[in-house]
């Protein structure tokens, strides 16, 4: 039986007979399967057993667009948000991850993508050049939770962010997960819309917020819209 993203390298544990070693590297440095010597794809990639999937990374201030049905675009949160929008008809989908809402006025820190209205526009706009049409995505929302202490609930603000920006656009919302108290980790199919949700551990959460300290410090006396400041508690 044929498992769903499996090359037939992977699923027999050989060649088949008259093919040449898929193993060997070509001239690129990739195999003849496609993936590199360590086994990661050319995109850096990596095959996850346990959802017969490879694991696509969406890293903060960045967005994945991917038609591939052995692709999941993987991503973990504290009190940034990740918009996961699919076209049912095209079979295409995509993810972002960005950390404030609003949009950056001028070009502050380079890191226009960490904002929610940049984020969501550049994702939006690349479903579309892929043959997405609006009518037909549909967006579901993560993230968000109240894991920093700032005088602003950055995740809050996400969430009310994410859910306007929505509802002005007129795009379908058919679930979300937003608030909180814990961070997420967020495994969607762009091809399918299917999301797999997972609360993160302790550990896992620590470096997941100071990551997200980090961009904050980095941000900090920027403007955003709306006026807002972060400062750290204490």
């Amino acid at each position: 039986m044929t498992r769903r993203g499996l090359t037939p390298f992977q699923q027999t544990g050989g060649d088949f007979a008259g093919n040449a070693d898929r193993r060997a590297p070509r001239a690129d440095g990739l195999r003849a399967d496609g993936l590199r010597a360590d086994g990661l794809r050319a995109d850096g990639s990596f095959f996850d057993p346990e959802f017969q999937a490879y694991v696509v990374s969406v890293v903060l201030g960045h967005h994945r667009i991917s038609s591939r049905a052995d692709d999941m675009l993987v991503t973990t949160l504290g009190s940034c948000v990740a918009a996961c929008i699919h076209d049912p008809v095209a079979r295409v989908g995509g993810m972002n991850h960005f950390l404030l809402p609003g949009s950056p006025v001028g070009d502050g820190f380079g890191v226009a993508t960490r904002y929610g209205s940049v984020a969501m526009e550049r994702l939006i706009n690349d479903l579309l050049a892929r043959g997405a049409r609006r009518e037909r995505l549909e967006v579901k929302l993560f993230g968000a939770a109240r894991v920093i202490d700032t005088s602003l609930d950055v995740g809050a603000a996400n969430r009310d962010f994410a859910l306007d920006y929505v509802r002005r656009e007129g795009l379908a919302l058919i679930s979300e997960d937003l608030g909180g108290p814990t961070g997420r980790r967020v495994h969607f199919f762009p091809t399918t819309g299917k999301v797999f949700r997972r609360l993160l551990r302790p550990e896992t959460e620590r470096e997941t917020v100071h990551q997200e300290l980090d961009f904050l410090k980095a941000l900090k006396g920027i403007a955003v819209e709306g006026e807002m400041e972060l400062f750290d508690r204490g």
